[in-house]
C-alpha cells in the first residue's frame, strides 16, 4: 500500500483495462509464449522434474469431450522479466505498474491448451536440499569430486513446497504426493512467491524512495583517496583497525594487497579465500603477484556453501597463474580471513597482517558491517606464518601466541576468559562481557554464560540472528540482555569484550557448533589501546538504550525497543554520519 500511494503499484490481471490487456495479449504472444513449455502428466508423461527454486504453476485441464481431469506443470521462465511493465496514462514520473509474470501467463492458459477447460490454477515452488558430501579421505582429487556433488545438487530432495494459500486440497495433495514432500515442509503464502524478482521494482527511477547514497571513506591512517600513503610505513607506525562500510574496503585492506602485489621488496604473499566477488580483485593482485615473481599462497575453501562454483573458478585461475593453491585441511572448512605479507626492509624480514571478521569481497563489504585489524606486530607475524603453515603443510601447531585457532582453542579460549571474569566478581573487582556476534547456539559458551550471570557478571549481547540463550530467567540469567540490531548494513562482526580484564577479541567465528568444531577460525586480541577504545565506542553506541534494537525477552519472543512511536538513535546512521 505504501509503494502505491507513491505510484508503484503491483498488480493483477482484473485490474487492467480492455486496451491494456489487448496490448499485452501482443507482448505475451511474441515475448513469452514461445519460451513456454506446458508438461502434462499421465501415463504417457510422467510427473516433470521440478528445478529447486523455480516458479512454476500447478494447472488442472478437462477435455470437454472425455470424462476426467489432468494434471499439467507451465515453469514461469527465469530469462524473461518476472514483472511486465505496465505503463498507464496519468502516473507520476511515468512510473510503470507491475504485473506479475506467472499472472500474465495463467491469463493465457487457454492459448497453451487449445480446447481444453483451464478448472484451476496456482503457483508453487520448490526448495530442495542443497546439502551434500564429499569423501575427503578418499584418494580423489578434490576439485573433481566436489565437481561430481555439484552437478548432483539440483537433484537433492525437496525440504520446502511454497504455494499460493489459494491452492486446494485436491491439488496440494497431489503436489505432496508426486514430490514426496511432507505437509509440515508446506509453506502457504497469500503474496507473491520468489520475493528476490523484487530487485526489478527496486530499479525503478524513485531516489526520494531509497537509502541515500554512501561513500565509504578512507580511513585517515591510509591518506586520502587520491592520494594514498604507503599501507606498511603507515603500519610500522602502529596497527590499524578498520570498521566495514564506514571505512572504505577497497583503499583499506584491497589497497594493502594491491600494494603488496606491486612492491618490488614484498617476497611473500599468504591469502585465505572463502568468498569474494564476481570480478574479483584480490584475485587479480595475487596473480599479478605470482607473475611478478613473488611466492604466493592462496588456501581458497572450495566448500563455501553456494559460492562453490565460483571459487573452483578462481582456483583454477589462481592455478594457472603460479599460485600456490591448496584447499585446507580434510574435514574441516577454513573460514578465517587472513593475510600474510612478507616484505624485506633491508637486512631484515618484515611481516604484515590482517585478520577480519569478514570475508576479502569488495562488494559485500560495502553491505555488511565488519572489522579488520592490520598489524606489523611480529608475534601476530610468527602465529599467521605458523597458522599457514598448518594448513598448507602437515604441521600440527594448535596453540598460539595471540590467536584463538579453532577447532582447538576458540571455544576453550572465551570459556576459560568467561571463567575470569566469574573470578574478578566473586573476588569483588571489576568484571562484565559484552560479546557482539551472528549466532549464539553453543551450549558450552551459553553454560558458561549463565555461570557468569549467576555469578553476578553483567553479560550484553548483540546478536543478529540465532540466539539459543534466554535472558532474564531469575536464576539463571537475570544479568544477561540480548539485543538484534536491523538496519540498511548487515551486522556481520564478531567482536568480545572482557571488561575485568579489558581485553578485546575480533574475528570469524560464531558461538556456532560447525564454527567451534568443523571449522579453522581465526580469532586475535586487539592490544592497542586506541584500537580498544574504538571496539569499544561500537558497543556503547549498540548497547545505548536509545539505539533502535529488538530485545529478547525471557520467553524467547523480541520486543521492538524503544517502543514504537518513542524517539530513537540508529547505531548504522551515526556511525554514517561519524564519516562523513
Amino acid at each position: 500500500p505504501d509503494l502505491a500511494a507513491e505510484g508503484i503499484s503491483i498488480i493483477r490481471w482484473s485490474e487492467l483495462s480492455d486496451d491494456e490487456k489487448a496490448h499485452l495479449t501482443g507482448y505475451f504472444a511474441e515475448q513469452v509464449f514461445p519460451v513456454l513449455t506446458p508438461l502434462a502428466v499421465d501415463p504417457a508423461h510422467p510427473f516433470p522434474y521440478i528445478s529447486g527454486l523455480s516458479l512454476n504453476l500447478a494447472v488442472t485441464v478437462k477435455d470437454s469431450q472425455a470424462a476426467g481431469e489432468h494434471f499439467a506443470r507451465v515453469k514461469v521462465p527465469d530469462n524473461v522479466d518476472r514483472f511486465v511493465r505496465v505503463d498507464r496514462p496519468g502516473n507520476p514520473g511515468g512510473i510503470p505498474a507491475f504485473l506479475p509474470l506467472e499472472e500474465l501467463i495463467a491469463a493465457h492458459l487457454h492459448v497453451l491448451f487449445p480446447g481444453m477447460e483451464v478448472v484451476e490454477h496456482h503457483a508453487f515452488r520448490v526448495t530442495r536440499n542443497a546439502d551434500f558430501e564429499v569423501e575427503e579421505d578418499r584418494d580423489e582429487d578434490l576439485l573433481q569430486a566436489l565437481e561430481r556433488e555439484l552437478a548432483r545438487r539440483r537433484f537433492g530432495s525437496p525440504v520446502r513446497l511454497e504455494v499460493s494459500d489459494d491452492m486446494t486440497e485436491h491439488m496440494l495433495d497431489l503436489l505432496l504426493r508426486e514430490l514426496d514432500v511432507d505437509p509440515a515442509d508446506v509453506v502457504q503464502l497469500p503474496g507473491l512467491l520468489d520475493l528476490s524478482s523484487l530487485w526489478q521494482v527496486y530499479s525503478v527511477d524513485r531516489p526520494d524512495l531509497k537509502d541515500a547514497p554512501f561513500v565509504p571513506a578512507t580511513h585517515p591512517a591510509f591518506g586520502e583517496r587520491e592520494t594514498p600513503k604507503s599501507v606498511f610505513s603507515t603500519l610500522r607506525e602502529g596497527d590499524v583497525l578498520v570498521h566495514h562500510p564506514y571505512d572504505s574496503f577497497s583503499t583499506s585492506v584491497q589497497r594493502f594487497i594491491e600494494q603488496a602485489a606491486a612492491d618490488s621488496q614484498v617476497l611473500a604473499i599468504k591469502q585465505t579465500l572463502y568468498r569474494t566477488s564476481g570480478d574479483s580483485p584480490i584475485v587479480n593482485a595475487l596473480v599479478a603477484a605470482a607473475e611478478a615473481g613473488k611466492q604466493v599462497v592462496a588456501l581458497v575453501e572450495i566448500k563455501a556453501r553456494f559460492d562453490e562454483q565460483a571459487n573452483i573458478k578462481w582456483a583454477r585461475k589462481l592455478e594457472q597463474a603460479g599460485v600456490h593453491v591448496v584447499y585446507g585441511l580434510v574435514g574441516l572448512k577454513t573460514h578465517c580471513k587472513t593475510c600474510l605479507v612478507v616484505r624485506r626492509e633491508g637486512s631484515t624480514i618484515r611481516r604484515y597482517c590482517h585478520i577480519g571478521t569478514g570475508n576479502y569481497n569488495p562488494k559485500t563489504a560495502r553491505l555488511y558491517e565488519d572489522v579488520g585489524l592490520l598489524t606489523s606486530d611480529p608475534e601476530i607475524g610468527s602465529d599467521l606464518t605458523d597458522l599457514f603453515n598448518t594448513l598448507t603443510g602437515y604441521s600440527r601447531m594448535a596453540k598460539y601466541r595471540n590467536l584463538l585457532v579453532a577447532p582447538h582453542w576458540v571455544r576453550a579460549g572465551i570459556i576459560e576468559r568467561i571463567d575470569r571474569e566469574i573470578e574478578h566478581a566473586v573476588e569483588g573487582r571489576a568484571a562484565g562481557i559484552r560479546l557482539k556476534a551472528n549466532a549464539l547456539v553453543d551450549e558450552q559458551v551459553i553454560d558458561a554464560l549463565y555461570r557468569a550471570s549467576r555469578a553476578g557478571v553483567p553479560v550484553e549481547i548483540v546478536v543478529r540472528g540465532i540466539c539459543a540463550l534466554k535472558p532474564g530467567v531469575p536464576g539463571l540469567s537475570e544479568n544477561i540482555t540480548v539485543r538484534s540490531i536491523l538496519g540498511r548494513f548487515l551486522e556481520h562482526s564478531r567482536i568480545i569484550h572482557f571488561r575485568g580484564a579489558d581485553e578485546y577479541w575480533i574475528g570469524s567465528a560464531d558461538m556456532m557448533h560447525r564454527n567451534l568444531d568443523r571449522r579453522v577460525e581465526v580469532m586475535v586480541q586487539v592490544k592497542d589501546s586506541r584500537l580498544a577504545e574504538q571496539l569499544g565506542s561500537i558497543f556503547d553506541s549498540a548497547l545505548d538504550p536509545d539505539t533502535r534494537c529488538w530485545t529478547l525477552e525471557s520467553d524467547g519472543t523480541w520486543v521492538a525497543s524503544p517502543a514504537p512511536g518513542t524517539a530513537a538513535r540508529d547505531h548504522q546512521v551515526e556511525l554514517m554520519r561519524s564519516r562523513s
